[in-house]
């Protein structure tokens, strides 16, 4: 929040009346709190709670029950905002999101997908969204393995659905889905990620038709959605990855295969042959700001030491002038 007058009455009145919610796309935006949804690109470490601390194996190099050697793209925006990583609801903290998790529910599998992690964070934090807040959904992946696995030869894959189209619609229903239902929540700032796996023909397809369902979204009024382009990102990662701040990057051979983890993984693009490694997930995160921009709203504690400052600045400026005057 950038206030540009100096005097503490000024600075107080701003304090209470300064507003919570985001800005438009491109201006600092101020949230209360971040809240994820999602699978293993942004696990916070629900499935190391899950698998007793075995999946994924922190002696491979994986970090802190994240799905790579470094944190992700959320944690990064969490410092951003307020200084420490995601924290796993599992372990009482806001990250919901579950390596494995679709975007399409999947009865026979124990793993919450992305409707489900919805409803464990209504359980959890009750049926009224914070509007302040930011919510975060990433999934898409692993129904993108699905339809592969699917085509490959094993049909139970897409259960109960029988055949792609199907499976494909209720990708972009359930997704679309998500989001009404947030919003309907109280949710004012939601950002999604469209399809990862952009070298997929498929993925690129399924993200077009997401994209063209949530342009067809009405939402309640104030209601900021943001849109992330895996498909742009991973486009200019390929021709351009200095621009994203990133030197080119060998996609032969995952950081794992190459036993490079000593290194962090230098100039690697995956880490296991899944997932980014920590430097393509920090990257992720600095176009995620610089496309939207975050900030966190300022602690009441912080307003008071604000105006404080502010106060002395003007008392400051008080003397200097007295003295101005007494040697004139």
């Amino acid at each position: 929040m950038r206030i540009t007058i100096g005097f503490a009455l000024t600075a107080a009145a701003l304090a209470l009346t300064a507003p919570a919610n985001a800005a438009s796309p491109g201006n600092q935006n101020n949230y209360s709190a971040l809240y994820v949804f999602g699978d293993s690109l942004v696990d916070a470490g629900n499935i190391s709670v899950v698998t007793g601390g075995t999946t994924p194996n922190k002696s491979l190099g994986y970090f802190e029950g994240r799905f790579t050697n470094g944190y992700n793209y959320v944690d990064y925006i969490n410092y951003q905002l307020f200084g420490t990583a995601t924290k796993a609801s599992l372990r009482g903290g806001n990250n919901f999101a579950f390596g494995g998790a679709r975007v399409v529910t999947d009865a026979r599998d124990t793993i919450p997908d992305l409707n489900p992690q919805i409803g464990a964070y209504v359980a959890a934090k009750g049926p009224v969204a914070d509007p302040n807040a930011l919510y975060i959904l990433n999934a898409g992946g692993n129904d993108i393995f699905a339809l592969g696995r699917f085509a490959a030869g094993d049909p139970t894959q897409l259960l109960p659905f029988t055949n792609p189209s199907e499976y494909i619609n209720a990708i972009v229903n359930q997704y679309v889905g998500a989001v009404q239902t947030l919003n309907n929540l109280g949710a004012r700032n939601i950002l999604v990620t469209g399809i990862p796996n952009a070298t997929v023909p498929l993925a690129v397809q399924i993200d077009a038709q997401l994209q063209a369902a949530l342009t067809g979204l009405t939402l309640a009024p104030g209601t900021e959605l943001y849109r992330f382009s895996y498909i742009n990102f991973f486009n200019t990662l390929a021709t351009n990855p200095g621009a994203l701040g990133l030197p080119p990057l060998r996609t032969d051979r995952s950081c794992i295969q190459l036993r490079a983890q000593a290194t962090g993984c230098q100039g690697i693009f995956s880490f296991d042959g899944t997932h980014p490694t920590a430097a393509v997930q920090k990257a992720l995160f600095r176009d995620i700001v610089r496309q939207f921009g975050i900030s966190a709203v300022p602690e009441p504690a912080t307003w008071g030491m604000m105006v404080a400052g502010f106060a002395m600045a003007g008392a400051a400026i008080r003397r200097r002038d007295r003295k101005v005057a007494l040697a004139a």
